[in-house]
């Protein structure tokens, strides 16, 4: 058994899904072929090619509606996307969809003119944006936040604090800033090129990603620099809890891919390698490692789907969300570790894609809410907390 796009969607968006992984395969993987190494964050100037070019062929922002661009697709081909991205094994794959540099549901909210002058550039792939919510002692508790908002006399807004770990924002043409304001925390969009605001100390992950700290000075901005409105932290937050469990079943997707990638590679080393006079995957303790894989990826990913499906019915409940990305992207982990196993040395040494996932993907029980806060929400739902 293997779970199918074919079996969730309509034929058009089933078309779609098969369309973008043909994309993937014809025009990035040569394109990745080509990047120095292994594992090496792609320069941003291909990142931005693979990103116009797939919004130009309908991929980047699939799932907003079709006046803002977009493709209107169902939630499940969405995550189904992700999926393909995933299990391509293309370094370049995941910047072809939109991700937190690019359309976010909060921008919905917006004005008209808010909508024409931030979303659409960003549905087109013609600006990327960054999200600066995380600080030292705020992030997954965004009501500990230090950055404030005043109001001034004349409607207009002064932004003071630092925030950390905010990708992107090293290309970003704009940010979206979550401070605190006098009814809760409230989303506020900036110019990169604002003179008040700058770039402070840079950082890079584990995989290559590249992450910075904004340093707000007291940024004025003018009073419709508000999205969505002060409505403290539905406004902030993406105007509820829904878009929250988007994102997260969309990581709980690019886990599924990586893992099944990962997998893949596994089986196939295992039928290749030779030890001892006899392919190792005759040796049980190698088939425990891919057996155990493919049950946990497999139920990973049809957890996932049920949840996307719910999400097209109108049925957004929290704690589903955190269970996909929490089953995901721990199973993710340990299926590359598995896969690594494995291979030996051979995956271990740099340049070797299992190398690179096995940094990549520790990111994705981070990101979106760490599994420590999934946990959270699980509990709280089965009234534990």
């Amino acid at each position: 058994m293997s779970t199918s796009p074919s079996s969730v969607l309509e034929t058009e968006h089933r078309e779609i899904v098969d369309a973008f992984a043909s994309f993937v395969r014809r025009e990035l993987v040569p394109l990745a072929a080509e990047l120095p190494e292994a594992g090496d964050l792609p320069p941003a100037d291909l990142r931005a090619y693979v990103r116009k070019r797939s919004a130009r062929l309908g991929f980047y922002a699939a799932d907003h509606p079709e006046e803002l661009g977009g493709a209107d697709m169902p939630f499940t081909a969405v995550v189904l996307l992700h999926h393909a991205a995933g299990r391509s094994g293309c370094p370049l794959a995941p910047y072809a969809l939109a991700g937190s540099d690019g359309p976010s549901p909060l921008l919905r909210q917006g004005t008209e003119e808010q909508i024409k002058r931030y979303l659409l550039p960003l549905v087109r792939g013609e600006a990327t944006r960054c999200l600066a919510l995380t600080e030292p002692n705020a992030g997954s508790d965004a009501f500990q936040l230090t950055t404030t908002a005043r109001r001034e006399a004349d409607g207009s807004w002064l932004l003071t604090g630092r925030k950390t770990f905010v990708s992107n924002a090293g290309h970003a043409d704009f940010a979206l800033v979550v401070a605190q304001a006098e009814a809760g925390p409230t989303a506020f969009v900036a110019a990169m090129d604002h003179p008040r605001l700058r770039i402070g100390q840079r950082y890079q992950g584990m995989s290559g990603e590249e992450l910075y700290e904004l340093v707000l000075d007291e940024v004025r901005l003018p009073a419709d620099a508000v999205i969505g409105g002060e409505a403290g932290i539905g406004a902030a937050l993406g105007h509820g809890i829904d878009s929250l469990s988007r994102g997260r079943l969309v990581v709980a997707a690019m886990c599924n891919g990586i893992a099944e990638y990962a997998l893949r590679l596994g089986v196939e080393y295992a039928r290749e390698r030779r030890a001892f006079g006899e392919r190792i995957g005759v040796y049980q303790h190698v088939q425990e490692h891919l057996v155990s894989s493919r049950a946990e990826v497999e139920a990973a990913k049809l957890l996932t789907l049920a949840c996307a499906r719910l999400v097209d019915q109108g049925v957004e409940a929290p704690e589903n969300a955190a269970l996909a990305k929490l089953t995901a992207s721990e199973t993710a982990v340990r299926v590359v570790d598995r896969a690594l196993r494995v291979h030996g040395a051979t995956g271990w040494v740099r340049g070797h894609p299992l190398e690179f996932l096995y940094r990549y993907v520790r990111m994705m029980t981070i990101i979106e809410g760490t599994s420590e806060i999934q946990k959270v929400i699980i509990a709280r739902a089965m009234g534990l907390g």
